[in-house]
């Protein structure tokens, strides 16, 4: 490998310090310097405060533990997503899409049968909610962790306070040796061959490097103002561009909620998330079907008392990605090279794939073309596999009541992908062979997609009569005394 001497990361926030941890990690041993540079004068967008299970391995690679980061943070687990209002098929008015634990054997081979059973037409019960551990851990407000180490492994992901997680990571590079310019990039020099050459920043000073990092945010101050890399937009694919964020308090006395809540309104869907401290609520919505002030007003009815006086946050979203997320020697991290709505708390999942699959690619191969094209195909490949599981959502939703969520099931530029799943579903196919035939570029796993389509309550309307091996009823008892094996999640994050 010909190892870069330094590289410059140009935005801090968290993509910029999770970048700057991974590559420090990885290449301080190889005496490649890291510098970031960030501005004292722009602010983190900060929509999210929620991840995917990945986030544990990129804790683990840089052997940081729960009980050091997580109490900085003010963070919770988090058991999955619950959906409620996206469906008004009786029954499927609410699903949850869990995370997987090996507890969830039998129950959840269970779910994919009577799913089965319910797409041929079969009366069987099968909402993801009534089958899997972490539905009901999370109905029970309850840590993704036993009380006794009982040997069988649970997946989880993380709630935190996206700010705090930002300077926590900042202070954990800053220890690693990364080198920290607080400055504003002025100007970019350039070399005669396109490649990046140097930042000269507001104070004069100027940074060289043989590697440089966009993680500006949507500004894509190095990716798309200095290379004029071309934005791929997805807004034929997902409608909405606006979100609102307004945080509100914790109900005293209450134990702490384990999972994160999607509630679908009127011309889009709000999120909560819990923390240690408050809970962080937003909604995201389409300016083309509602207005900023209107959307404002819905999001205060839905949240009631608990939103009097509390300060509401604007956003703009960009949605899509650039068509190469490594140009010339400039790689584009985080929303520099794109974003996909906050729906299935993706962001930090793309920042961290990205990061991870560029190490790899410069280790295996250098500079050399054929690995950057690779790369650049791969992460293109995953965020179309993300894109079209969160379009998946909008296909699927039965609500009559709003032009939004009739054009958003309506919409037919979806991809051949997306569209192929939707027919074998559909048409009682094998699902099974469906999924295994686009193999890794779905992004997500098997027990996800039927998750997705049976929570939505995606079946036939006339049912026959059918033999099911278990019930939801059964199965969610048998999961009430499988959930009194696991910690309270306030008393656990409290350390109880």
């Amino acid at each position: 490998m010909t190892a870069p001497k330094h590289i410059a990361i140009v935005g801090g926030g968290t993509a910029g310090w999770m970048t700057a941890n991974l590559l420090r990690q990885r290449w301080a041993r190889l005496g490649i310097e890291v510098t970031l540079i960030e501005s004292a004068d722009i602010g983190t967008i900060g929509v999210g405060e929620g991840s995917t299970p990945f986030l544990r391995q990129f804790f683990r690679t840089l052997g940081i533990a729960e009980r050091d980061w997580m109490p900085a943070c003010n963070a919770t687990f988090k058991c999955g997503i619950r959906f409620p209002g996206w469906s008004s098929v009786p029954g499927y008015e609410s699903y949850v899409h869990p995370f997987f634990n090996e507890a969830d054997r039998e129950l959840g081979n269970q779910f994919f049968t009577n799913a089965c059973l319910r797409r041929r037409g079969q009366a069987a019960d099968a909402n993801p909610q009534d089958f899997f551990l972490a539905a009901e851990l999370a109905r029970q407000r309850r840590a993704p962790h036993y009380e006794v180490d009982a040997g069988l492994g649970t997946d989880y992901a993380y709630h935190f306070d996206a700010g705090l997680l930002g300077a926590f990571l900042r202070t954990h590079a800053l220890g690693l040796g990364v080198r920290h310019i607080v400055d504003t990039v002025a100007r970019v020099e350039q070399h005669d061959s396109g490649d990046i050459a140097a930042l000269l920043l507001a104070s004069g000073a100027r940074v060289d490097a043989d590697l440089f990092v966009d993680c500006s945010g949507f500004k894509g101050l190095l990716i798309t103002e200095t290379l004029g890399e071309p934005f791929h937009p997805y807004h034929d694919n997902l409608f909405n561009d606006r979100a609102i964020a307004i945080p509100t308090s914790l109900v005293e006395g209450e134990d702490i909620p384990s999972e994160t809540v999607s509630t679908a309104l009127r011309h889009g869907w709000a999120w909560q998330i819990p923390l240690t401290t408050r809970y962080g609520n937003g909604y995201v919505y389409s300016s083309g079907f509602v207005s900023d002030d209107e959307a404002e007003r819905e999001l205060r009815e839905h949240l009631g008392a608990a939103a009097q006086g509390a300060t509401a946050r604007h956003l703009r979203m960009r949605v899509g990605c650039v068509k190469q997320h490594w140009r010339q020697n400039c790689v584009a991290i985080g929303l520099a090279q794109g974003f996909i709505e906050p729906l299935e708390a993706t962001a930090l999942m793309l920042i961290q794939f990205s990061v991870e699959h560029f190490i790899t690619a410069l280790e295996q191969d250098g500079f050399e073309p054929g690995r950057r094209e690779a790369f650049n195909r791969r992460v293109a490949e995953m965020f179309e596999g993300v894109r079209d599981y969160v379009v998946a959502h909008y296909q699927l939703n039965t609500r009559r009541d709003t032009d939004y969520w009739r054009a958003n099931r309506a919409n037919r530029n979806i991809s051949d992908r997306l569209a192929s799943l939707l027919q074998v579903w559909d048409r009682g196919g094998d699902f099974e062979a469906a999924l295994e035939r686009h193999g890794a570029a779905l992004m997500y796993l098997r027990p996800s997609w039927y998750a997705l389509f049976a929570g939505m309550g995606r079946f036939a309307a006339e049912l026959r009569p059918a033999a099911q091996a278990i019930t939801a009823a059964q199965a969610k008892a048998r999961l009430r005394l499988m959930a009194a094996a696991f910690s309270s999640h306030r008393n656990h994050l409290m350390g109880g």
